[in-house]
Parts: structure tokens; C-alpha cells; sequence
């Protein structure tokens, strides 16, 4: 445990010449859980991809432990869910070492553990398109586990969910940190996050402050972070963010 798995030194990447990510030094070490916040184009996502060996820097140093095995959760809204596949068939096309044009037993073996494991075995043979929002999620998370990795990457794991549903992917995700599971994950979902991930990053285009929730979730680095006033309240020990409505001013009408 603490061993640095994956170390950002001074990253920059671009996209046809636009600056993404500017200055980056973040280092995730075995043992870790992490949320990623900051507003859409902060460059999130981007960060996995470099953690995940997708992405070479523009500039600057990525080291990554000999050997290191990561799995990989996707935003939902990126896959296509017509694709003719069920859930068991979707899940073992992760074993990108598989030579055979069919599964193994032990290969089956290992999918309908995951899937047991993540409650979602008696969806083995369903299409990938009748699934809830949660049970997709659940999927795809099965999905990198089948990998077992060292490190798990996940994109947004709580967009286009309910709030229970939420709240029960972030308590899974405890729970697999609880085992030992080295977590970074990206969300927009700030109260979320601040409940249940006892490292926060706030992002935005650069790392603008890490650490636990009530020193990320303060009016002054949200207001930095995604360009406007926030207020934070302070519920059973935990940081609450409100979004600070701005009430249009009514006019003054002067007496005759």
C-alpha cells in the first residue's frame, strides 16, 4: 500500500494546437479513492486517458508502476446500445488476449462471478439495451473488473442516474476500495462525491486543489473551479454545496 502506481509531472496536452490540460502533477497511489470534479471541458476526462496509457502528454512526464493492470468505466452516453450483444457477451469482450472465438469455461466461470459479485447475474443473457441506467453502469464496472485490476478508472460513474442509484454506485465503489481497490473516478455530482470519496481534486484545465472534502469544497476554490459563487453549508460534518441563484434585481420606481 502507498506504493505511487501513477505519477503526472508537470503534464500538458493539446488538441490541435487548443491547450487541454496545462501543468498537471498528481499522483495516485495503491490504496487510493479520488474524485475528480470541475465543470465539462475541465479536462476529466482527458486525465483518465492519460492514467489510462491512451493518451502521450504534449509535454511533461506520465511513469506508471511496472505491470500496472487498469480497468476502465466509460461514460454511458459514448456507447452504442443497439450493439447485438447481452450482458455476459459484453463483459468477456474486455479479454483482449483471448485467442479462441469462443469462451473458456474458466472464462465463463470468472464472468458470472463478477457479475454475482455486482448483483446483476441473473442479467447475464439479457441485451445490453434492456438494462436500467444502474444496471449498465453495474455492467461495465463488471467489465473492468473481469481485468482485475490494480487501478479503476471510472468516467462520470453517476451521470444520467437517479439519486438513489447514485448514491448505491458510490457506496459500491467504497466497498471495492474497502478490499483494497485503488480508485480515481470523475463526476459532477459534488455532493455525491463529498459523502462518500475521502479524496477530492477539484480540476479545470489544471489541478487546482486536492485533498479531503472540507478542504476542496469551500466557496473560494468551487468559485475558481467552475467560474461561479457557490455556498457551502455544513450537514452532519459534511461540506453541502448550494447553487447561489441570482435573483434579478426589481426596478426602482421612483414616487411622483
Amino acid at each position: 500500500m502507498n506504493e505511487p502506481l501513477v505519477r503526472l509531472d508537470s503534464v500538458e496536452l493539446s488538441y490541435d494546437g487548443a491547450p487541454v490540460l496545462a501543468g498537471v502533477d498528481l499522483t495516485l497511489r495503491a490504496g487510493d479513492f479520488v474524485g475528480v470534479v470541475g465543470p465539462s471541458g475541465a479536462g476529466k476526462t482527458t486525465l483518465l486517458r492519460l492514467a489510462l496509457g491512451t493518451l502521450c502528454p504534449t509535454a511533461g512526464r506520465i511513469e506508471r508502476a511496472r505491470g500496472l493492470r487498469v480497468g476502465y468505466v466509460p461514460q454511458l452516453e459514448t456507447v452504442s446500445w443497439s450493439f447485438p450483444v447481452t450482458v455476459a457477451e459484453c463483459v468477456l469482450m474486455v479479454r483482449s488476449d483471448r485467442w479462441l472465438p469462443w469462451a473458456t469455461r474458466a472464462e465463463r466461470r470468472a464472468v458470472t462471478e463478477v457479475l454475482d459479485r455486482l448483483g446483476i447475474a441473473h442479467l447475464a443473457d439479457r441485451h445490453i439495451r434492456e438494462l436500467s441506467g444502474g444496471q449498465q453502469q453495474r455492467m461495465f464496472l463488471a467489465r473492468a473488473l473481469l481485468r482485475d485490476p490494480q487501478l479503476l478508472l471510472l468516467d462520470e460513474p453517476t451521470s444520467g442516474v437517479d439519486v438513489a442509484t447514485r448514491h448505491e454506485m458510490l457506496h459500491l465503489l467504497g466497498h471495492l476500495h474497502d478490499d483494497g481497490m485503488t480508485i480515481l473516478l470523475t463526476t459532477h455530482d459534488l455532493n455525491g462525491v463529498a459523502a462518500h470519496v475521502p479524496d477530492l481534486v477539484a480540476m479545470n484545465g489544471t489541478v487546482l486543489r486536492r485533498g479531503a472534502p472540507a478542504d476542496v469544497m469551500t466557496p473560494t476554490v468551487l468559485e475558481q473551479t467552475f467560474g461561479a459563487p457557490m455556498d457551502v453549508l455544513e450537514h452532519l460534518g459534511m461540506p453541502v454545496v448550494l447553487d447561489r441563484k441570482r435573483h434579478p434585481r426589481r426596478p426602482v420606481v421612483e414616487a411622483p
